[in-house]
């Protein structure tokens, strides 16, 4: 076997895969337990870069599932020896069966993110392509790890938080554990209470309300522009088609005070109605913008007919083009529902009374020294959970509907 570039590269994925493996499992391992381990970045890396030298050192072809059980292995041992027995700072006599667990998937993170790395690479010379695609595979998957965790981290703690009392919080804050013995009414009392002493659940209605509302409008305006833009022709079309977006150039921080001033010499402010007249108004032109591209997908033909069958314009768009666009509608809608749910500085400056808070806006009221936060966190987790299930649930919508028109054929 040659040892040459390729086993270079090698050890230096796995001491990347190491290195990142071991700060992410500590951080993991402090929330999960509650104690005040930190991860030895050193060892982490030199037992990623033993799990690198392991698996390269035989050819592409000839690695096995025994050598990548014997990779696992070794980076074990390297992070023991390596940390002194101590990879998190931590007594192995401490928690043992967690951090037994900590170790073990350090093990499998690192040997499998760097085997997936490293296949088709040889420990000696390889060509370019080879030495590109290597990169690529390590900072994709890097890059993966890294915004997952941004994620999922904090989206844990919010929820962890949401399920603990005050005594549990100011006795441990970095204890992220959940004890189940203390049954489902103990666990659930800050949601309990959220509902029945901070009114969350006309928050609920009242974001529900204001969405769909925005929604309506906004559909009842941008589906009639859009196929305007797409199909008739008038003066200045090309211009409107291309200046639709140019509200966005302008920072709503920037809107938000001659709105304040005006809303409130009309007596708008404190309103709904104030809110269901500026979310369209910045929904509306990505809606159009959304919609005509997927009329100008669609065949011109199709509405020719049916002006030859006898109906009007209004009729062909209501029995043959919505119909076809139900995609490109169900993603406008879903996008323009998200944007209304958690918009927050307009309800922020313009919302006072706590009887028409939007959900954003309750949530923040709960952000003060008089509400525990957990009820804070609990608030947080009841705005983020309908969100992220219909977003999920539509998810296929979205990525049609953003996607259609992008292609003419």
């Amino acid at each position: 076997m040659r040892i040459g570039l390729g086993f270079v590269l090698a050890i230096f994925t796995g001491a990347l895969w190491g290195m990142i493996a071991s700060v992410l499992i500590g951080i993991a391992l402090t929330m999960v337990t509650g104690l005040p381990g930190t991860p030895v970045v050193f060892s982490g890396i030199v037992a990623g870069a033993a799990s690198g030298a392991t698996i390269s050192f035989r050819p592409a072809a000839l690695r096995s599932r025994g050598l990548a059980i014997a990779a696992f292995f070794i980076t074990i041992l390297a992070l023991l020896a390596s940390a002194l027995m101590m990879p998190f700072s931590l007594p192995l006599s401490q928690a043992p069966l967690v951090q037994a667990l900590a170790i073990a998937l350090f093990g499998l993170s690192v040997t499998g993110g760097t085997w997936v790395c490293l296949r088709g690479i040889e420990p000696g010379a390889n060509s370019r392509y080879k030495r590109e695609t290597l990169l690529v595979r390590v900072f994709r998957g890097i890059g993966f790890v890294f915004f997952t965790a941004i994620v999922v981290l904090p989206f844990y703690v919010m929820v962890m938080t949401s399920l603990k009392s005050q005594q549990q919080l100011l006795l441990n804050p970095m204890d992220m554990s959940i004890d189940l013995s203390q049954g489902p009414q103990a666990l659930f009392r800050s949601y309990v209470e959220l509902f029945t002493q901070f009114n969350f659940g006309r928050f609920l209605l009242v974001s529900t309300l204001v969405s769909v509302i925005t929604v309506l409008i906004t559909l009842a305006f941008s589906i009639p522009g859009a196929y305007a833009v797409s199909r008739l022709r008038f003066p200045g079309r090309d211009l409107l088609s291309r200046s639709v977006l140019l509200i966005y150039m302008v920072p709503a921080i920037v809107l938000v005070i001659p709105l304040y001033a005006v809303f409130s010499q009309l007596g708008l402010r404190n309103s709904l109605t104030g809110l269901l007249i500026i979310y369209p108004a910045t929904t509306v032109p990505v809606a159009l913008y959304m919609l005509q591209g997927y009329f100008k997908g669609l065949p011109p033909e199709l509405e020719e007919a049916g002006l030859m069958d006898g109906l009007n314009r209004i009729g062909v768009i209501f029995k043959i083009t919505l119909p076809l666009a139900l995609p490109a509608l169900a993603s406008v809608s879903l996008y323009v529902f998200m944007i209304a749910w958690n918009e927050f500085l307009f309800a922020f400056m313009f919302l006072d009374d706590p009887a028409i808070f939007t959900l954003s806006r309750g949530v923040v009221s709960l952000n003060s020294s008089e509400v525990p936060r957990q009820h804070l966190m609990a608030g947080a987790v009841v705005a983020t959970i309908p969100i992220m299930v219909i977003f999920l649930w539509f998810e296929r919508f979205l990525v049609q509907g953003l996607t259609a028109g992008s292609v003419k054929g």
